[in-house]
């Protein structure tokens, strides 16, 4: 058996959703990679009582490895490290060398401002440098040493790790390299996790396909499957052991047998790395013109590192008068189609390719809402065009569900797998 884990959030600013909890997803996600099994994600606000509590109760509940994220920090409330060392009995020492190198750490800080209280500064320093007996230190990326604190008698293994996801994640490497947290987790190592992603699917087909599964396949029952609906995707993940791998290569076939036209991921990867590989090793270059998604489609292709290769640029022609002019929109064309129609997304496309000279463009105009839709284009409807110049081209009209954020947000997926299929050769996604 694979070992249990929980992961426990700390933060007022998080459990009262001022902060989007941005590190038990992350957390969860590297946890699956490694075959361990999560029970639990909780957030509790900062008060010593409730983390206790929660600590308490993934241990009654058997968690052999509980994550806390958040609490290091040199502020009074702080205490995510206090509260842990007197959950598990284990005493807190200061460590020195430890304070020498969050000193280090600090002293452009303090060269930077030079008014600060140098000894609030040092007492805040030693603060984080107190570490609970047995407990192996994480260097600090931040400020912040992290620990790992092990087990003992009905207790878990607790990982402590710095709240800002970017200190938490570049620490993540040292945590999982330790000896402690290597022998926690166990065989559940031997584990591993596929996904499968589909677009332009529900997901009770998935659900009907998986029925299928369970009556045609041996072994099916030692597979761990999820599906998971997602930025208008669908991700299959299946958690699986050596000796079942045979199970999971056949529901791997399965639904790439039934689902072929919208199947487009069987190694994992996105939607987004698929683009980026066939542009970049295609040394072909991208336009966008954008209208109701206002800058996003752009932004997605542009975070990925060595977008500059091909991203040449983006227009946001929001307002008709600027489609006309710097896209060269006809604005009879508009007059007569209206700026959300496949006419004016073709238009956009063009002259996004036209102005930039790119290999390819894409173009997004809709009615995002809440207001401005009508009963022949309702809020949700949305135009998109890929156009290349070697003369490919692939258009879509769809009316997406959801508010304004997600609207947005799942324009810039459908633009993603029609630009896939435009770079592929392959007929539009299934509308």
């Amino acid at each position: 058996m694979s070992a249990r884990a929980g992961i426990a959030i700390t933060g007022t600013e998080v459990l009262s959703g001022r902060v989007r909890d941005a590190n038990g997803p992350w957390l969860s996600d590297r946890l699956l990679e490694l075959g361990v099994e999560l029970a639990h994600v909780t957030i509790c606000g900062d008060r010593p009582a409730d983390l206790e509590a929660q600590l308490r109760f993934m241990a009654h509940d058997g968690m052999e490895l509980v994550m806390t994220s958040g609490g290091l920090g040199p502020t009074a409330d702080d205490l995510t490290l206090e509260v842990v060392a007197r959950f598990t009995g284990r005493p807190l020492a200061l460590d020195t060398g430890l304070e020498q190198r969050i000193g280090e750490i600090l002293r452009p800080l303090t060269a930077r401002w030079p008014g600060l209280d140098a000894e609030a500064l040092r007492s805040a320093n030693r603060k984080q440098a107190l570490v609970p007996a047995g407990a192996t230190v994480l260097e600090p990326v931040g400020t912040a040493p992290g620990m790992v604190v092990p087990p003992s008698a009905g207790l878990p293994a607790i990982v402590v790790l710095p709240g800002p996801p970017r200190e938490l994640q570049a620490m993540w490497p040292a945590a999982i390299a330790t000896e402690l947290f290597r022998a926690v987790i166990g065989r559940g190592a031997d584990f591993g996790v596929s996904t499968l992603r589909l677009f332009g699917i529900p997901e009770s087909e998935i659900v009907a396909t998986l029925r299928l599964a369970e009556a045609s396949i041996e072994g099916l029952d030692a597979l761990e499957v999820t599906t998971c609906l997602r930025r208008g995707e669908v991700e299959v993940v299946v958690r699986h052991e050596p000796d079942s791998r045979s199970a999971w290569e056949a529901l791997g076939d399965l639904i790439a047998q039934r689902h072929a036209d919208t199947l487009f991921s069987r190694d994992g990867s996105t939607v987004d790395e698929q683009v980026a590989g066939m542009l970049g090793e295609g040394e072909r270059t991208i336009a966008i013109a954008e209208s109701c998604t206002g800058g996003l489609m752009a932004a997605r292709l542009t975070d990925r590192p060595g977008a500059s290769g091909y991203v040449l640029g983006g227009l946001v022609a929001y307002a008709d008068e600027v489609k006309a002019g710097l896209l060269d929109v006809d604005p009879g064309l508009i007059e007569r189609h209206g700026a959300v129609s496949p006419q004016a997304a073709r238009a956009m496309a063009l002259g996004a390719l036209q102005r930039c000279g790119a290999d390819v463009a894409l173009a997004i105009t809709g009615v995002a809402g809440p207001g401005g839709g009508g009963e022949e284009k309702p809020v949700g409807t949305v135009c998109w065009c890929g156009l290349a110049g070697d003369g490919a081209e692939l258009e879509l009209r769809m009316v997406l569900p959801g508010d304004r954020a997600e609207i947005r947000d799942r324009s810039t997926t459908v633009g993603m797998h029609l630009l896939r299929r435009l770079l592929r050769g392959e007929p539009g996604p299934r509308a």
